[in-house]
């Protein structure tokens, strides 16, 4: 575990620009797949503010994934429709289903893997290219949670590989991987060993990117400004500090402290501020500039993502796989995503976002911005949910006022949905298809691209 202190350089973790964006016309896409193609098209990309992502989220793009900054945007409008149609069809596929992910290029196409050779015609009436494999994601995830009670150090990191499907084992000691099988009785065919020279570490180090101070000396990064009732504060990574913490601000001004926090298990913590302090609806982006925040809609497997830290500056890369599992040396942390920015020691606690939607805070990874790395991030919603969290975005949301109740049924803003939760809505049932924080404006019927009428 790296703290640094108040001199040490940190790295808050901006991330900018995985919007799972809708896919324009010409491009393999679900537009068939709805009876108003048009509408989910515009609906994915303007749910989730494609055409509103920063100048400086594209030129980190521009630089380190080789685009043009028509090529960046048009790759994030294309991957929000892949990932919503890829949540349609996990809804459509259920026990089958074993995958999506996009390829990564401009075009942002979409696979959907299923075990199930009739599902084949279904997901290439969408658009997306099917691929029939030997292992349903449930069961490949379901090995993942056996290894994880067992799992040391000596093999920190598993994840599924849905392009693969695979299950992976990083092992940075010869054998671990295979004491790990033998221990949990994990069938070896499920499995895939891989040796890493180096383990995943936390990165130690009121607007998302800036720093702050633990007990006056540790420092990490804001991840996400949010409310909580008339309380307002940031979300970061638990291993940053326990409750109780106080925490001084970037500019070593008493700021508030830290109200709950887990690591390991998961690597989540928010800390309220007092009234010096206000949150605002932005992360610190390249050179300084505020990038805002609208959404918190997690990128599908494949998509571009970026981040700012105070350490390293803007870094872009890819999503690797989500619900990874990471054995630090203070034990097992469960659940977050992995990708290919770069960060180095200093970098916890900021945030990762995608265009404008929020992902995560940092937990850790292995490399520098020198010769490359992975990261690891805490996904942001299971946070706000954890802790009962307001996510800080455009327009702030005050929910109905006087003589303006909801119209009827479950559906309520300011509550995170997860992947298949069910509501009732102006008289209609709607099941999720994307997680997220609700908020004014993505009432189910306006908002096809996360909700899908029953």
């Amino acid at each position: 575990m790296l703290r640094r202190h108040a001199r040490a350089a940190c790295t808050a973790l901006v991330a900018a620009g995985l919007a799972m964006a809708g896919l324009q016309a010409g491009t393999a896409t679900a537009a068939s797949y709805d009876q108003d193609p048009h509408a989910t098209a515009r609906s994915a990309a303007s749910t989730l503010g494609v055409d509103a992502t920063r100048p400086e989220v594209l030129r980190a793009m521009e630089r380190d994934l080789g685009l043009t900054r028509s090529q960046a945007l048009t790759r994030l409008v294309n991957e929000a429709e892949a990932g919503a149609t890829a949540a349609r069809l996990r809804q459509d596929l259920g026990g089958a289903y074993a995958g999506a992910w996009v390829d990564g290029t401009e075009s942002g196409r979409l696979t959907v893997a299923t075990t199930r050779a009739a599902d084949t015609a279904v997901i290439r009436a969408t658009g997306a290219t099917p691929r029939l494999v030997g292992h349903t994601l449930a069961t490949l995830e379901r090995a993942k949670d056996a290894l994880d009670r067992s799992a040391t150090a000596d093999a920190p990191v598993r994840y599924v590989d849905v392009r693969a499907n695979v299950l992976v084992v990083e092992e940075t000691r010869a054998g671990a991987g295979a004491r790990l099988l033998g221990a949990t009785g994990v069938p070896g065919s499920l499995v895939r060993i891989v040796r890493a020279e180096e383990a995943p570490r936390p990165l130690y180090d009121i607007r998302g990117g800036d720093a702050y101070y633990m007990n006056g000396s540790g420092r990490c990064s804001v991840g996400f400004p949010i409310t909580r009732g008339t309380t307002q504060g940031f979300a970061t990574a638990g291993h940053c500090g326990r409750a109780g913490t106080t925490t001084t601000g970037f500019n070593q001004v008493a700021q508030g402290s830290f109200q709950a926090s887990v690591f390991p298990g998961n690597d989540m913590a928010w800390v309220a501020a007092n009234s010096n302090w206000t949150a605002t609806p932005y992360v610190k982006g390249s050179g300084g500039a505020n990038v805002q925040v609208t959404g918190s809609v997690l990128a599908p497997v494949g998509s571009s993502i970026c981040r700012s830290g105070s350490t390293t500056g803007w870094n872009c890369g890819t999503v690797q796989q989500h619900n990874t599992s990471v054995t630090y040396q203070e034990g097992t942390v469960s659940g977050v995503t992995r990708t290919t920015v770069c960060a180095e020691p200093g970098d916890s606690g900021g945030s990762y976002i995608s265009g404008s939607q929020a992902q995560g805070v940092t937990s850790g990874g292995t490399g520098n911005c020198s010769s490359g790395g992975t990261t690891y991030f805490q996904p942001l919603n299971p946070i706000l949910q954890n802790y009962g969290l307001t996510l800080k975005t455009t327009g702030t949301d005050p929910g109905p006022g006087p003589g303006e109740p909801q119209p009827g049924g479950t559906w309520t803003t300011g509550k995170v949905y997860a992947a298949g939760d069910t509501v009732t809505y102006g008289g209609a049932s709607y099941r999720c298809l994307q997680g997220h924080q609700s908020t004014t404006g993505w009432e189910p019927p306006n908002v096809p691209a996360l909700w899908q009428r029953l």
